[in-house]
């Protein structure tokens, strides 16, 4: 049991620091090639947030533990939006002024409603990956196109935060950032195998089901990324970066992560999924949308409300 925990413990910070590498390094390079910032930010930083995710879940798949790998996706979309927003949110309130977040929104619960369909036979197959990613990419040629049309101020916004010491890189700036980007990636490599084994022993000696575990325990411990970027942008009073974050990390973790752990190998679904972790997860994203929307801002009641609304759901699984 203790040799279990150890090793989630140290998975988990394998991971974020893997994760917090290859966001910073991928940053500064996409931004030394002239990628618009508000495009790395719904891209490159969510993209990178979501790293931990794809890695635990192309392992579960290749070990055939499907349910885990399901397990994170969901669990992760679910502590995205009730732990990470509600959180961000009861420490700083958060206004959501940027167009291209209020657009996010409905394509989240979009595909979130296109994951039933995909669920209903139990499987997941290489042809539903597939779908997955077409999807992904069709999402990403909409937001370049879009991210020309931001207004100056969130355009601001994002060169902000993510516009760190890009300028006069030179060939050791630039070497440094692909070391970071290296590292990252081997970091997340070893932290997700490690996050894997641990969470494949606690559910054995916890009498927990993988799906159990994958919701909770391992959905939390990948999901550190998203809640660091997401404080920080809300202290920075960045709140767009905050919001966006979560909505585009919960847009990877359904389309990149399921759709690439399906294509590396054909996942199973149990049916609870159906009747309580998918319900759960597609109720909080439709409960995000009206509270992003009213006075577009985040208060703090509101943040409680989802955080309570995240809790309840963890009851409800442990039930």
């Amino acid at each position: 049991m203790t040799s279990a925990v150890l090793l989630l413990l140290g998975g988990v910070g394998i991971l974020y620091f893997g994760a917090e590498w290859l966001v910073r390094g991928s940053v500064r390079l996409a931004r030394s090639v002239g990628m618009s910032p508000i495009f790395v930010g719904l891209t490159v930083v969510s993209f990178g947030t979501s790293a931990p995710e794809l890695v635990v879940a192309v392992l579960a798949s290749l070990r055939g533990e499907g349910d885990l790998a399901v397990g994170n996706v969901l669990g992760s979309n679910l502590a995205n939006i009730g732990l990470i927003l509600g959180l961000t949110a009861l420490i700083r309130p958060m206004r959501v002024e940027a167009k291209v977040v209020m657009r996010e929104i409905p394509i989240m619960i979009a595909i979130t409603l296109l994951i039933y369909p995909i669920f209903a036979d139990l499987t997941v197959s290489r042809g539903d990956g597939a779908i997955l990613l077409a999807v992904l990419v069709a999402y990403l040629i909409y937001i370049a196109r879009a991210a020309q049309q931001e207004k100056a101020a969130v355009m601001g916004e994002y060169e902000r935060f993510t516009d760190q010491e890009v300028s006069g890189m030179g060939a050791a700036g630039l070497a440094k950032n692909v070391g970071l980007v290296m590292a990252g990636a081997a970091g997340l490599t070893f932290g997700g195998k490690a996050i894997v084994d641990a969470a494949l022993r606690l559910s054995a000696l916890l009498g927990f089901s993988e799906l159990e575990i994958g919701l909770t325990v391992v959905a939390v411990g990948t999901s550190l990324p998203e809640l660091a970027t997401s404080l920080v942008a809300a202290i920075r009073k960045e709140s767009d970066i905050a919001v966006g974050n979560v909505i585009g990390s919960n847009i990877f973790n359904l389309t990149a992560i399921l759709g690439t752990a399906s294509v590396v190998a054909p996942l199973s679904v149990e049916g609870t999924v159906l009747r309580e972790e998918y319900p759960a997860t597609l109720m909080l994203s439709l409960l995000f949308l009206p509270l992003a929307r009213l006075d577009y801002q985040i208060k703090r009641w509101e943040g409680a409300l989802l955080l309570s609304a995240y809790i309840s759901i963890w009851i409800l699984v442990f039930h």
